[in-house]
């Protein structure tokens, strides 16, 4: 067996995963280096347009049609966009109404304006953008290749939550959930990319998922907080109920929800 090649004489996947991140490092490294010396920052914005540039680059190496990697942008993508935002509302709006409901939050109007609205659209579609490029792109595509698709999943899964780990708010017992759900979450995103076989889907959820908790709702994201229309005020509810600083998604609702929507698409027959 040839440690490069496989049968057919083409490189293995598992090698184009590694090429990546050297391209990466390629567009990365000066783009560090330069922001130092000119002193600009590099934006969520800036980082979307490297991912997508390297994931381009390393798709036309391997002689892979860019469609394979975005999908193909006709109606039933834009459908499957419009599907994905509608469930990760619904990721975020229910554990919200239940706290509600059982009165362990109360709400109160914070800010209201379309810059507020157009800017948390742009902050949290840029990082649901590069997110899924990244986990749900090129590298995946290419794990699935070498490894199948559960190994892929849990191998991406692990590299989502790394990049989570230790974010502001992550301790104690919102740690614990906030992990779980993370992980979780990447699972359920990667699935909606084997259902859809395009980023669509898993891109809608994860922005719509984001936006809700942040800018709409008022509770952290990952631990960031952002502007919001609506500033939740709790009421003695335990930190493992609400989240804490981190946001809904290290709560057990959050828990509880991200599971059930994991089996659902699980299950789900295309």
């Amino acid at each position: 067996m040839h440690i490069f090649l496989n049968t057919e004489r083409k490189l293995r996947s598992i090698w184009w995963v590694f090429i990546f991140f050297l391209v990466l490092a390629a567009f990365v490294v000066p783009l560090i280096i330069l922001s130092q010396h000119y002193s600009f920052e590099i934006s969520i914005s800036l980082q979307v347009v490297v991912i997508l540039m390297v994931s381009i680059v390393c798709q036309k190496l391997a002689r892979k049609s860019l469609n394979d990697l975005l999908g193909v942008f006709n109606f039933v993508w834009f459908k499957e966009l419009l599907i994905g935002m509608l469930i990760g509302s619904g990721l975020m709006i229910l554990p919200a109404m239940i706290l509600t409901v059982f009165g362990y939050v109360n709400w109160q109007t914070n800010v209201f304006s379309f810059s507020i609205i157009i800017s948390g659209i742009g902050i949290f579609l840029a990082v649901a953008a590069a997110e899924e490029l990244l986990f749900r792109g090129f590298i995946f595509q290419r794990l699935i290749h070498a490894f199948g698709k559960w190994p892929a999943q849990f191998i991406i899964a692990g590299l989502f939550l790394l990049t989570h780990l230790n974010n502001p708010g992550m301790s104690g017992v919102t740690k614990q959930f906030a992990v779980l759900n993370i992980f979780i979450a990447s699972i359920m995103f990667g699935i909606a990319y084997l259902k859809t076989k395009n980023l669509a889907m898993p891109l809608g959820l994860h922005f719509m998922a984001n936006f809700v908790q942040g800018t709409v709702l008022g509770f952290g994201v990952s631990g960031g907080k952002e502007v919001s229309v609506f500033k939740p005020i709790f009421t003695d509810t335990p930190i493992w109920l609400s989240g804490g600083d981190f946001g809904l998604e290290a709560s057990i609702l959050g828990l509880v929800f991200v599971t059930l929507f994991t089996v659902l698409f699980y299950f789900w027959k295309r």
